[in-house]
């Protein structure tokens, strides 16, 4: 008889040994394992404990609720562990008053808390798979939370310009390409909405070792996230319809002659400040610098947080319109003198200490200033004026 176990006997036979399949979680036992990762996410994105406290977040209140009565339990301490990487379990750091007794939370309460009902009404009879608490947080990085943009109305009038280029062929919507691409003052269109990457946070290199950071994303319908750069360049790769809007192109001004004839005169562009002067933050997406150059917008600002008619801080470019056969420098005078109602009121210092007015900065939404060139083309402009109080152009009476 031959010494041959079972499994060399199956491998003849081409057949695998079947795995024995790990017992089911219960739902009880899916939720507060869920819930205990709720916990530990708070953690990670808070830097402590979650607390009790009448001037704390109610879900603050109610993971603190939920890890006393954790730690309370025996089984929960026994079934946690392995995933108690922070040592949630067996730290005693408490809040800063019993708001809620965790003694009178039953299994029941506890189940509620963890978004059960009691008495099995769930529906819930098995749990095919529980996602590691690595994926979970992967996931939920990816997503990320949206929340309600408080200062909507600020970059309602951006989305709204945006779109006005798109319709009349001055921005396209191309397909995304570059994580480079993912920047201050440029828009996308991911899971069907429109996005503006309002503000980006100093970079830094990640587990991975890439580069990364922290952005805010305000999307057109009302909301706003604080997604990390690489999140919202995987969330524009892998969803097929994700786009990249490019900058505004409005085609050549006052370009009456024909094709191959004329000369390009220069170029009027739009600048939006990155400065963090107060003033300059609290209304970064109304106020923009106006001007007019001849040579590569690039080159005009390669400095510009050296050079005190730049605020003494980076810039970056919003809206540029090429101009045929216009004197630049009548027209950036003609622009200043329409916009001075919005001139931004403002004193910063030179590099050298020196209090310096910028004179070329105004309170102007960039959808108003579209609208300017609107009429420049139309050679319409000298019958309306801007009322900054408004933040409109208006025909004069």
């Amino acid at each position: 008889m031959s010494d041959r176990s079972d499994l060399d006997i199956l491998s003849d036979l081409g057949l695998d040994p079947i795995e024995r399949k790990q017992a089911a979680l219960s739902p009880r036992e899916a939720r507060i394992i869920a819930g205990f990762e709720d916990i530990q996410k708070f953690v990670e994105e808070h830097g402590g404990v979650p607390q009790h406290g009448q001037d704390r977040d109610i879900f603050e209140r109610l993971y603190a609720a939920r890890l006393e009565r954790l730690r309370a339990q025996a089984d929960c301490r026994k079934m946690l562990a392995d995933l108690d990487t922070w040592g949630l379990l067996t730290d005693n750091q408490g809040g800063d008053g019993q708001e809620i007794d965790p003694s009178d939370l039953d299994d029941d309460a506890l189940l509620a808390s963890l978004g059960v009902e009691a008495g099995g009404t769930s529906g819930l009879t098995e749990l095919k798979h529980v996602r590691p608490q690595a994926e979970r947080r992967a996931a939920a990085e990816d997503i990320a939370t949206r929340q309600q943009c408080q200062d909507f109305e600020t970059f309602k009038p951006l989305f709204e310009a945006v779109k006005a280029d798109i319709d009349r062929g001055a921005r396209q919507t191309l397909k995304f390409g570059r994580k480079s691409e993912i920047e201050p003052g440029r828009f996308f269109i991911v899971d069907g909405l429109m996005a503006y990457v309002a503000e980006a946070g100093d970079p830094f290199t990640n587990e991975s070792g890439n580069r990364d950071s922290r952005l805010r994303v305000v999307f057109g319908n009302g909301t706003e996230s604080n997604l990390l750069s690489r999140s919202l360049q995987k969330a524009l790769t892998q969803d097929p319809a994700g786009r990249r809007v490019t900058d505004s192109d409005v085609g050549p001004l006052f370009n009456n002659a024909i094709e191959g004839e004329g000369s390009d005169t220069g170029t009027i562009y739009v600048l939006r400040s990155l400065s963090d002067h107060s003033l300059v933050a609290e209304n970064r997406a109304v106020i923009h610098k106006i001007g007019v150059t001849g040579g590569q917008i690039e080159r005009r600002f390669a400095n510009a947080a050296k050079e005190s008619t730049f605020l003494m801080a980076p810039v970056e470019v919003v809206g540029k319109f090429d101009l045929i056969d216009i004197n630049r420098v009548a027209l950036e005078n003609l622009l200043h003198r329409f916009f001075a109602p919005g001139r931004l009121d403002i004193t910063i210092q030179d590099r050298f200490g020196t209090p310096v007015h910028p004179r070329e900065w105004f309170i102007v939404p960039l959808d108003v200033i579209h609208e300017a060139v609107d009429l420049l083309q139309n050679r319409t402009l000298h019958q309306h004026e801007y009322r900054a109080e408004q933040g409109k152009i208006v025909r004069r009476a």
